[in-house]
């Protein structure tokens, strides 16, 4: 317990002193997903445990009360994730693909890719790193591929170092 209320402090403690609040980018879509799930957690995520620490309270002896130990850590890790999607939201700005020039490869762009060696192609939409999710094919701009593919155009050729080794790709298309 006394290692998770250290973690909270240390995330409040660097949210205070961190003179230079970076911006979270987030489309329309994603902002309501995460006010939505803000949302559920504090009334029904604090509801449900509110009735788990009661239920281990009426067990007994607090002091040997396992049950009781395991729900108050949990409301504190409850607590931190709610800590953090409010921090999040709160340095949110929204972006909008209609918003961004077509020129070159941006945030919310998506690039059709060919594997010079394979010949396979994919498909990525490029977005913020709070977005990203690779069995949705959504990159982030941070990763290794968004990094790269940053600011390219059509037609390119790329060299991308990822953990694996180097991979060649050819830009096929890029749209919004």
């Amino acid at each position: 317990m006394a290692i998770i209320f250290v973690s909270i402090l240390f995330v409040f403690a660097h949210m205070s002193t961190n003179s230079k609040v970076e911006p979270v980018y987030l489309t329309r879509e994603r902002l309501v997903e995460l006010e939505q799930k803000l949302r559920e957690l504090k009334t029904n995520g604090r509801k449900v445990m509110a009735q788990k620490i009661a239920d281990a309270r009426g067990h007994g002896d607090l002091s040997e009360n396992a049950e009781y130990e395991t729900a108050k850590e949990e409301q504190q890790q409850l607590e931190l994730r709610i800590s953090k999607l409010e921090n999040t939201l709160s340095r949110t700005k929204l972006i909008e693909a209609k918003d961004l020039p077509n020129d070159k490869i941006y945030i919310l762009s998506k690039v059709k890719l060919k594997d010079l060696k394979t010949n396979d192609s994919c498909e990525y939409l490029l977005v913020s790193p709070e977005e990203a999710n690779f069995e949705e094919n959504k990159i982030s701009v941070t990763s290794p591929i968004g990094k790269t593919l940053l600011g390219k155009t059509k037609g390119e050729s790329v060299e991308i170092k990822v953990p694996a080794g180097l991979l060649n790709y050819q830009i096929i298309d890029v749209n919004r």
